[in-house]
């Protein structure tokens, strides 16, 4: 069974110290699915959402993959790298 963790992104948006933390989050080998919850103060549209689970993706590397329902982010990391057809 694996466990899913949460996090939100606030108006500060994508910090070094945010993705960092991720980046972390995901060393924990039990650690395979995480939901971010994008607040309203960070975002002003999908758009805006959108754009950050591209750059979440481009700063976590080729094992990771991203699904976006309403203003969340679920992404979910890998054992081997996902080809992108």
């Amino acid at each position: 069974m694996t466990s899913q963790q949460e996090i939100q992104l606030g108006k500060k948006g994508l910090t070094e110290e945010f993705l960092e933390n991720l980046k972390s989050r995901f060393k924990n080998k039990k650690i395979t699915n995480i939901k971010i919850s994008v607040l309203k103060s960070a975002r002003e549209s999908r758009e805006d959402v959108k754009k950050y689970s591209k750059e979440i993706l481009d700063y976590l590397g080729e094992k990771f993959t991203s699904r976006m329902i309403g203003f969340s982010i679920f992404i979910k990391r890998w054992r081997k790298a996902r080809v992108k057809l």
